[in-house]
């Protein structure tokens, strides 16, 4: 059967339509989590950080796990965890000399039916006593649940489901070790210690994983966090080794802009040097006695930094003397972990720091003295367990934070409802605008919007974020927008050229692509199929034939195609394009139908689209056979 003239378009999203909005914008204040809690470190299923304990309950309904940071989960249907603080360990499974170890300093404990395991780098399990061994975990010298086993247990009520906990989470047997599956991808328990970058161009979200040696990404659109390549590494253990030899005491965290550069001990001493680090100069700054966990380091203003501090006494410093000299300015919050500003209005600079008792913001003057600050409490609607860093997009637009256990999760930065800025509403980065491309004002309601002599839709609007579509009638470069807001007339630069493509991502991260035929989205769980067909959201392809009025949705039959060359890639290789329209029903939205080939590279790949020769922000699908 053939559906080539045919646009399914998403219901969930289409009723969003039919309110008067393209069914993209969101409450901009509301967190949202950026990717799940597990790794894909190419296991048997996504993987999660170290879990020390797992038994079952006495009639073997629910498992418990025990996570590295002491806290105590349990699952009944084994997909779903909730906590459970007062659960009661059983006594540990009796320790074992057996005959003999299947690895040198194994641990041995005792099964309920008399056979025995053995623990370390793999699994093993025996039944005459130790003297022969069956690995259940290896796949040839490979752990297919990960290395470093720490605990296992056996359902009382079926002898063939086995639970173990090693350095990668929780897993599951449902037949004696022969096969194995993951139990973490609902279970809060990734480590995410330090958010090495924020999204940008083709990159993702980065991030670094206590005990983990590598960085790891997000890929755009991607739902899971994989390693990124060796060159792509983040480098401060490599200085903050090469400081501590240097100094002669542990260095807890650096952080430099030109030739400046600060270096924080784990004993709450801080040294700068204003010569590449090359000599080190101490300031001590007082009241410090914990660690200095981090530093930020203004990169126009290398003189102004901040550091964040652990243990008890001051937790927020701020110099503005190149470290000479430390204000306090936590105004006693809790142990900081983490601290960052934007630095774009340096005289009145926003101070976010993240703690042992979620975040906090604050307003200071960054190039002058100051003293203890009015901080806001900003972690409603985020976990509540220790945020462990804080960082802003290179467009300081949105603020990403790093809960113990939980991942990342990101939102509108606060402080941007005092300054007005305009992004793409299809991933609320910072591009150009298009004829027709739909775009958000972020920072305050929009009640009108004019630039040269035309008229841009107000979409939808409130206090923190509107969105506009550029009329298709706008050309550029670029266009002087004037618009009314709550506080007056403001008036804006905008970039316009003839396309600016951008995929559509959703705010979990997950890009905006459909199955042509059955209209599920594609995805991790509904995965596209090799030689099958792909629709994929977007803004910013420019005009349409025949003309379509700014603010009003596509038809639903025979909507308009775009004017622009369209194309598509799959890991760099081209697509056949089989249409490329604006969404029917949809205002501001575009829909780019595109064949996959029949290809052996199943699992995740990278998909962009071009309009006019101007390329689209780069998103993730997975293809299975």
């Amino acid at each position: 059967m053939c559906h080539k003239s045919t646009v399914r378009v998403p219901v969930a999203l289409f009723t969003l339509a039919l309110l008067g909005t393209a069914g993209f914008a969101q409450p901009a204040r509301n967190w949202r989590q950026v990717g799940s809690a597990t790794m894909e470190l190419m296991l048997a299923a996504p993987a999660g950080g170290p879990v020390d304990r797992v038994w079952f309950s006495s009639g073997g309904s629910t498992l418990y796990a025990r996570t590295r940071a002491g806290n105590i989960f349990q699952t009944a249907d084994f997909e779903t965890w909730s906590p459970a603080p007062d659960a009661t360990e059983p006594s540990p499974s009796p320790s074992l000399s057996p005959a003999r170890r299947p690895e040198a300093g194994a641990i041995v404990v005792a099964a309920a039916d008399g056979s025995a395991f053995a623990m370390s780098r793999n699994l093993y399990r025996s039944n005459d006593g130790g003297r022969s061994w069956n690995n259940l975990t290896a796949y040839k010298s490979h752990p297919v649940i990960g290395p470093g086993q720490r605990s296992v247990a056996v359902s009382p009520s079926d002898p063939a489901q086995i639970a173990v906990a090693n350095d990668f989470g929780v897993w599951r047997s449902m037949d004696g070790g022969l096969t194995w599956t993951g139990l973490n991808e609902s279970l809060p328990n990734l480590p995410v210690r330090k958010i090495v970058a924020t999204p940008t161009g083709a990159a993702g979200t980065r991030i670094r994983v206590d005990g983990l040696p590598v960085t790891l990404e997000l890929p755009p659109g991607g739902s899971f966090w994989m390693p990124v390549p060796s060159a792509a590494q983040d480098d401060e253990e490599g200085l903050k080794a090469r400081y501590s030899d240097m100094l002669g005491v542990r260095i807890q965290s650096v952080a430099a802009a030109g030739a400046t550069v600060y270096a924080g001990s784990s004993d709450g001493r801080i040294w700068y040097s204003s010569n590449d680090g090359q000599r080190f100069e101490p300031s001590n700054p007082t009241g410090v006695s914990g660690p200095v966990e981090r530093i930020w380091v203004d990169p126009a203003h290398p003189d102004a930094a901040l550091a964040a501090v652990g243990g008890t006494g001051a937790h927020v410093l701020h110099t503005f003397n190149g470290g000479r000299f430390w204000d306090v300015i936590d105004s006693n919050l809790p142990a900081a972990h983490s601290v960052t500003a934007d630095a774009s209005d340096a005289s009145a600079g926003a101070v976010y720091v993240a703690t042992d008792k979620g975040v906090f913001w604050a307003v200071t003057d960054l190039l002058g003295s100051s003293g203890p600050l009015r901080w806001t409490a900003i972690s409603e609607g985020l976990p509540a367990d220790p945020v462990y860093d804080v960082k802003l997009d290179p467009a300081g637009v949105q603020l990403y934070v790093a809960v113990d256990g939980y991942g990342v999760y990101a939102t509108l930065a606060p402080h941007r409802r005092r300054a007005l800025r305009i992004v793409s509403a299809a991933d609320f980065s910072a591009h150009p605008a298009a004829p027709g491309s739909l775009m958000s004002v972020v920072g305050q309601r929009v009640t009108a919007v004019r630039g040269a002599d035309l008229d841009y839709p107000v979409l939808a609007a409130s206090d923190a974020e509107s969105q506009i579509q550029v009329p298709f009638a706008a050309v550029g470069p670029t266009v002087a927008l004037a618009l009314n807001t709550a506080a007056g007339a403001v008036t804006l630069p905008v970039q316009v050229q003839p396309a600016a493509p951008v995929v559509f991502v959703a705010r979990d991260g997950a890009p905006m692509l459909y199955d042509a035929d059955s209209g599920l989205p594609v995805d991790g769980r509904n995965p596209a199929k090799s030689n099958g067909r792909v629709q994929i959201f977007a803004t910013g392809l420019g005009r349409v034939r025949p003309d379509l009025p700014a603010g009003m949705p596509a038809p639903l039959q025979d909507p308009p195609v775009v004017v622009a060359e369209v194309k598509a890639f799959l890991n760099g290789q081209p697509l056949q394009v089989t249409r490329a329209t604006a969404a029917p029903g949809y205002v501001g939205a575009y829909v780019v139908e595109v064949q996959l080939p029949v290809i052996a590279n199943f699992g995740s790949n990278q998909l962009y689209i071009s309009a006019g020769g101007q390329d689209s922000n780069r998103v993730q699908i997975v293809i299975e056979p």
